[in-house]
């Protein structure tokens, strides 16, 4: 099974670059795109013709031009879950869970605690009330896929700066914090698991021309249950297809 995520900051935007053709070589299972700022009425006839035999299942934001997630699937899925059932989270678009025979897959955009820390609050108890759910779910017999934009950079290596983005949210101690209690909690990162000391990024700002320089942050990961961990065959991060400021990643997994 193959399933790519990527926050595409805009998903009119990159289909008007042709950046989402690169999906159509992929031959993906199942895609799960992040902040796509649109609803479905607001694209043309013909933006999606070329996932036109995945089911798409969104979950826009009710604010315009903001957040939303969409998941394309070629499987169907068992039952589809839109958002935590959280009114305060659920609003802005930001998660979509499928279940699927042997797992769930949550398609997620993390909120970002913004540089200023303004909504860091929001930002760590959308980690907690998740978590609380996976808990759950875990202590039901469920096995669990997280993946998607976590706008976290757990670990030093995970930014090409880390001393001075101590500060910033996005690698702040609190913020790192909640990616181990998700370790701790029966979740195992692949690609970390898999490349312990390999340095790859996911994201670059914009500005400055980061990306050519390799000033980047991983912020995108699968979270997977451990039990789920001998399915794993790889995980591919997609550096070099541009259209964002993010880029896909890849999860291969054993049927």
């Amino acid at each position: 099974m193959k399933i790519i995520t990527w926050n595409v900051n805009g998903l009119r935007a990159v289909v008007g670059k042709g950046a989402f053709d690169w999906l159509t070589t992929q031959d993906a299972d199942v895609i799960c795109l992040q902040e796509i700022k649109a609803r479905p009425d607001q694209l043309v006839e013909g933006d999606l013709s070329l996932t036109s035999d995945y089911l798409q299942v969104w979950n826009s934001a009710q604010r315009p031009g903001y957040s939303g997630v969409l998941t394309l699937t070629r499987r169907s899925p068992l039952e589809v879950r839109p958002g935590l059932g959280v009114e305060e989270f659920d609003g802005e678009g930001r998660l979509i869970a499928l279940r699927y025979p042997g797992f769930w897959l949550f398609n997620i955009y993390f909120p970002n605690g913004q540089r200023d820390g303004g909504r860091l609050d929001f930002k760590l108890r959308f980690y907690a009330e998740l978590l609380e759910q996976c808990d759950r779910m875990h202590d039901a017999g469920e096995r669990i896929i997280l993946t998607g934009d976590f706008n976290t950079a757990h670990r030093e290596m995970d930014l090409r700066n880390p001393k001075q983005n101590q500060e910033t949210s996005g690698f702040m101690p609190v913020e790192r914090a909640w990616i181990d209690r998700y370790l701790d909690h029966g979740f195992v990162d692949v690609y970390r698991h898999l490349y312990p000391e390999r340095v790859q990024y996911t994201w670059w700002t914009y500005r400055l021309n980061a990306r050519q320089r390799g000033i980047g942050w991983r912020l995108d990961y699968y979270l997977v249950s451990a039990e789920l961990l001998p399915l794993v065959q790889d995980v591919i991060v997609n550096d070099s297809v541009l259209g964002s400021d993010h880029c896909p990643v890849t999860l291969l997994l054993d049927d």
